[in-house]
């Protein structure tokens, strides 16, 4: 799947997170953020170029901004990603690697993720963060949905803390397909990974749903979410910036969540609500 890449630049009178919060409801699901400039991108089937022509034609006028579009094919992400990809540590015990890295001694997780043009390499806040909450969690012999799996390294943590059974499910082709390769690259095998929307979840009831996916999807599938966690069933919840939280948690709790805490990098959030 090839993306739109916006980059804009030239922010010296205005907040980019206004410009940013914007992209975001035009449906743009991963942002690249520097001193000076902020790069937006977008799978091409969902771009919009009207829509988003015409915002960014309204901020040129207004402040001034400048912006160029670029088509990222998909081995252009490919490259990118192995010739700068590095090995992260989360929360001092969980290493997110390639398979070309070697392992790092002591870690209590080693993760295997080839992502391909998926996302999911805990290189962005979102992800780490999930993974943070994640092993705050006791998963043994429990039921857990990674919803919007991406690279499907949610699920993989999931299944090494010893989850008894564990979906991962996401609607993109290119993240099914990789999902499925870092499951056998960790020999996740018995890991259920299904392509579709959330319409596509088995019908059984589940201890913890990890959904790392973007404010408006949120929104919209909290309700469906409650539907499928048990009794005091754990949601965790990211892909959205510290502003949309008390968004989040009005409908979180609308369905029947009760919002616990939340942990925030470069003003990304992941937040624990409990059914």
């Amino acid at each position: 799947m090839d993306y739109i890449e916006v980059n804009i630049s030239n922010f010296q009178h205005f907040d980019p997170e206004i410009v940013l919060a914007q992209l975001a409801e035009l449906g743009f699901e991963s942002f690249s953020e520097s001193e000076c400039t902020l790069q937006g991108y977008i799978r091409e089937d969902l771009y919009k170029a009207t829509a988003v022509e015409a915002y960014l034609q309204q901020m040129q006028a207004e402040q001034g901004i400048r912006y160029t579009f670029q088509k990222i094919p998909a081995q252009n992400w490919n490259a990118l990603w192995e010739s700068g990809y590095e090995p992260v540590t989360v929360a001092g015990k969980c290493e997110v690697r390639a398979p070309f890295h070697v392992p790092t001694a002591g870690m209590q997780y080693n993760i295997v993720i080839e992502p391909k043009m998926s996302f999911g390499t805990a290189h962005h806040e979102t992800t780490s963060l999930m993974l943070e909450l994640m092993m705050l969690e006791d998963l043994k012999e429990k039921r857990v949905l990674d919803m919007g799996c991406g690279t499907g390294v949610l699920a993989i943590l999931a299944y090494k803390m010893q989850a008894a059974k564990v979906v991962a499910i996401d609607n993109d082709d290119w993240a099914y397909a990789n999902a499925l390769e870092n499951m056998i690259n960790n020999d996740a095998v018995r890991v259920n990974v299904i392509k579709g929307e959330v319409s596509a979840i088995p019908h059984q009831k589940y201890d913890l749903i990890a959904a790392n996916i973007n404010r408006n999807v949120l929104l919209n599938d909290i309700p469906e979410y409650a539907n499928r966690l048990k009794q005091h069933g754990v949601l965790l919840m990211s892909g959205f910036y510290e502003q949309d939280l008390n968004q989040i948690r009005v409908v979180a709790e609308q369905a029947g969540f009760h919002y616990v805490n939340h942990k925030s990098a470069n003003r990304w959030v992941g937040a624990k609500f409990v059914k």
